[in-house]
């Protein structure tokens, strides 16, 4: 049974290495590789990305914790900025309503860069 699942996997890989090796070198080199077709640009030396919302709405608290006082809620379209942060949570003013408070960095966090490696 062992023997089996071997040469079946053998066969496979065969199969799927032949195309790659019959390929002649006229047609490899008319297609363009990823090098010369679109420079690479690192990015980590780029600003980081903007706090955004990721939920509908998020409460905006008077500390830094789940059971203080709501003093209003942030949603996605609001305008707001982070002036600190404490832990997991950023203290923001939301520029659409003028609240200040506490709201959660699990729903609010910056985006991932994705970035060339060099």
């Amino acid at each position: 049974m062992r023997s089996t699942r071997i040469a079946i996997s053998a066969a496979m890989l065969g199969a799927l290495a032949l195309p790659a090796l019959s390929a002649t070198p006229a047609s490899a080199s008319t297609v363009p590789t990823a090098a010369t077709a679109t420079p690479v640009v690192s990015c980590h030396n780029l600003p980081p990305l903007p706090y955004a919302v990721h939920a509908k709405a998020v409460t905006i608290r008077s500390k830094a914790s789940s059971k203080s006082t709501a003093l209003g809620v942030l949603y996605k379209s609001h305008k707001f900025s982070v002036s600190k942060k404490s832990g997991n949570w950023l203290y923001i003013t939301d520029q659409t309503t003028g609240v200040k408070g506490w709201v959660s960095g699990t729903y609010v966090y910056r985006d991932v860069r994705m970035c060339w490696t060099d």
